[in-house]
């Protein structure tokens, strides 16, 4: 993957761009550090509501003018918080760039906040998180994020929480607002670009001082190792048992993040993964089951998740906790290590085929503060990792899981009766 050109804009924000030949298109993300991690105390949920109202007016542009002014030109734009950063992306034809890419600057610097569009945005954001109450992945999710971050920066949706979303004042958007930025900033365009992209952005930045982005080590979340295990019950009237079983993992910028998104491919990553081929082809016990662990500043979530009958409940938990605790004392095969490595690299190709996709990883690296030649260097060190580096890094931080479960009673007394039996105890 080629670097970016880096320069610093007047107010000093990052400005980084990749030309990518093909179609004349370009893709931008504006990515700035402030995610729900950073929703104010007893506001949970205000970051995600300002990134939905940030596409809803700025500047003299009024909602419906800002949505016919990007949909006219079949240009796609959004806004979106996640627990580390919130993030505006366009996604236009180069010919337009010159109209909309200062748009990216103007929302962060004068959105309208119309009080209508934050009632509509309010609402919306009230009703995904009510639709998530009636889902049991999603309830399971949130019972095990709460066991692993109980009430930090990551123990919550981005989304927020209800009562705490509906009661966000205005006031409280308008004072974020004036601190986008602050905590570390970076504007990535990719494409076919055209014409003097920095001057352009220059002359649009209304005056907004900005931060440039840092490393993440700063941040006031630790990775806790010693809480847990815990186990988290979630009644509901379905067929079905979902378990979630996870713990806290080191950030992307640690050196042991590496060796455990190298078991993540092992254990999850398509057909040929360990969880798919033992616990749905060889025993029958998945509907759905793989790993997820997201890429964060500070501290990472590891989850492994599994939807089985309710009949089977016990029987599925149980060899959930089997293939867990394999994990902490079986090192990979040497054919396991090597296809770990092969979807490792593969995983990398195909995140990085369009314009978005390559914007927004490299907004990631630098938001996060890391080396614009992380990714190399990741990859060539993953092809240098043993199977015994790969179960000492698993020794370290996978000994203490946590468990939520969602489904029926009977479903659960059994699978939590598995769970307290279980060998995996002489781990914690």
């Amino acid at each position: 993957m080629s670097s970016p050109r880096l320069i610093t804009l007047p107010g000093g924000l990052t400005l980084a761009t990749l030309e990518r030949g093909g179609p004349p298109i370009l893709a931008a993300r504006l990515w700035m550090a402030h995610g729900s991690g950073l929703d104010p105390t007893g506001a949970r949920g205000a970051h995600q509501l300002l990134a939905g109202v940030l596409t809803r007016g700025c500047g003299q542009l009024s909602a419906e003018s800002l949505a016919d002014l990007v949909e006219g030109r079949g240009a796609a734009l959004r806004a979106e918080a996640s627990e580390d950063n919130l993030l505006i992306s366009l996604k236009c034809a180069t010919e337009d760039g010159a109209t909309l890419l200062p748009l990216l600057l103007q929302m962060a610097s004068s959105p309208r906040l119309e009080p209508d569009q934050i009632e509509l945005e309010r609402q919306l954001n009230v009703q995904s998180l009510q639709r998530q109450r009636e889902d049991p992945f999603q309830l399971c999710h949130e019972a095990l994020r709460s066991q692993v971050y109980s009430d930090g920066p990551y123990g919550h949706d981005p989304l927020g929480v209800i009562d705490e979303l509906e009661a966000i004042p205005l006031s409280q958007l308008q004072s974020l607002v004036g601190t986008l930025g602050q905590r570390g900033a970076v504007l990535v365009v990719s494409g076919h670009l055209d014409g003097d992209l920095d001057q352009l952005l220059a002359s649009t930045l209304n005056q907004l001082p900005w931060t440039p982005a840092r490393p993440g080590h700063d941040l006031p979340l630790a990775v806790d190792t010693t809480s847990g295990p815990s186990l988290e019950l979630l009644e509901q009237d379905t067929e079905q048992l979902v378990l979630m079983l996870g713990c806290a993992t080191p950030p992307l910028a640690h050196p042991d993040s590496l060796p455990l998104r190298l078991l993540q491919a092992h254990l999850g990553l398509g057909m040929s993964s360990r969880l798919f081929l033992v616990m749905r082809e060889e025993r029958g016990l998945a509907y759905d089951v793989g790993v997820h662990m997201p890429a964060r500043r500070a501290s990472t979530p590891t989850i492994w998740h599994l939807s089985s009958s309710a009949e089977r409940a016990g029987e599925a938990c149980t060899a959930l906790l089997d293939e867990w605790q394999r994990v902490l004392e079986v090192p990979l095969s040497a054919a396991e290590l090597h296809l770990a490595q092969a979807k490792y690299l593969g995983q990398d190709a195909m995140g990085r085929q369009t314009c978005g996709q390559i914007a927004e990883r490299h907004a990631l690296l630098l938001g996060f503060g890391l080396p614009a030649d992380f990714i190399e260097t990741s990859l060539q060190r993953a092809a240098q990792l043993s199977a015994e580096e790969v179960l000492a890094v698993a020794q370290r931080w996978l000994v203490r899981p946590h468990l939520s479960l969602c489904g029926s009673a009977p479903a659960l007394e059994a699978a939590a009766t598995a769970w307290r039996k279980h060998g995996l105890n002489a781990h914690l």
